[in-house]
């Protein structure tokens, strides 16, 4: 799981009725959803939720690092709470399912410092690209 309300309740975050679930929907491993498909989720526990609400909590919970926005070549974004973890993601190209993934070493370190033009890296991004067994079935 990714503790995402742990988190937010050690933070002192005010945990209304919307804030909760839409935070009980982000919580979990692999949890990649669109804020479209959180919104869904989140009115099958809580059908008042008003879908404004849920774009605002998202980008609230983006804001104050809780929780990171991913982009895969112009799909809708997506909402990961994984955000204590390094990892990277594995993408289907063919149904856009993401899972994350932990491959060893520091991609920040595999670049040569001659390719670096003069950068100071703070990060580094990789995503692999595939396609997944439900996919390469049918």
């Amino acid at each position: 799981m990714s503790d995402l309300l742990d988190r937010l309740r050690d933070r002192g975050w005010r945990l209304t009725a919307q804030r909760r679930v839409v935070a009980e929907v982000l919580d979990g491993d692999h949890v990649h959803y669109t804020a479209d498909e959180v919104h869904a989720r989140a009115a099958g526990r809580l059908p008042e939720i008003a879908r404004a609400t849920v774009y605002n909590t998202l980008s609230e919970l983006v804001a104050i690092g809780e929780v990171r926005e991913v982009s895969t070549d112009g799909r809708a974004k997506r909402y990961d709470p994984n955000t204590r973890h390094t990892h990277q993601h594995l993408v289907c190209e063919k149904c856009g399912t993401i899972r994350d993934v932990h491959p060893q070493g520091d991609p920040v370190a595999a670049l040569p410092e001659a390719e670096r033009y003069g950068f100071a890296i703070q990060d580094a991004v990789v995503t692999y690209r595939g396609t997944c067994p439900d996919c390469a079935r049918g």
